[in-house]
């Protein structure tokens, strides 16, 4: 049987990290792919748990060995992607593999799988609350909050490739909407 993936994207403030944590923790034999980053740890981030952190020049070799699915350098030497081996590790398990990854990333993902990857894109109930809700977050400036306004209003853009989009105007609904995609997917 071909290993099944799914892809998460949504704009930063969607809600979109919290109902993949809940989606880990129904026992759906799901398991979450570690992203790799050229950027350095934060705070109390651990190798291999929140990213594979590695220096700018391992990524580029990464990069020329062809050792991603995606990747993308968000600015110079600062790069974020998805390794090949991830699947690989999670699928060796017997598990299906779900991506946390920007809205290009998910789509280039399953223009490779195809049929066996299922794309959500989790999509606030408005840019008024998305602004509201990172505001409240209270970890970002006006300014960065206005740079991910705009990112979001272009990412929304992109909500009609997906195969699933779920609406977080409630996020008890949202993660059982999201669970119920996922097991409907998986018995396909």
């Amino acid at each position: 049987m071909d290993s099944k993936l799914i892809i998460f994207s949504a704009p930063s403030g969607s809600g979109k990290s919290t109902i993949i944590k809940y989606l880990l923790e129904q026992n759906l034999g799901i398991e979450f792919s570690i992203s790799a980053t050229s950027r350095p740890p934060r705070g109390t981030e651990k190798n291999g748990v929140e990213y594979y952190f590695m220096s700018p020049d391992e990524f580029k070799a990464k990069i020329a060995s062809d050792e991603f699915l995606e990747y993308q350098e968000v600015y110079k030497d600062r790069f974020y992607g998805t390794l090949k081996s991830e699947v690989d590790r999670i699928t060796a398990k017997g598990n299906t593999t779900i991506f946390d990854v920007d809205v290009l990333g998910g789509l280039n993902i399953k223009k490779m799988y195809g049929e066996n990857a299922l794309t959500i894109f989790v999509q606030p109930p408005s840019v008024l609350e998305l602004c509201h809700r990172l505001e409240h977050r209270g970890t970002d400036s006006p300014e960065v909050i206005a740079q991910r306004i705009a990112k979001a209003e272009f990412e929304m853009t992109f909500a009609n490739k997906f195969d699933k989009t779920i609406v977080n105007d409630n996020l008890q609904v949202a993660q059982r909407n999201a669970a119920e995609i996922i097991r409907e997917f998986l018995v396909r």
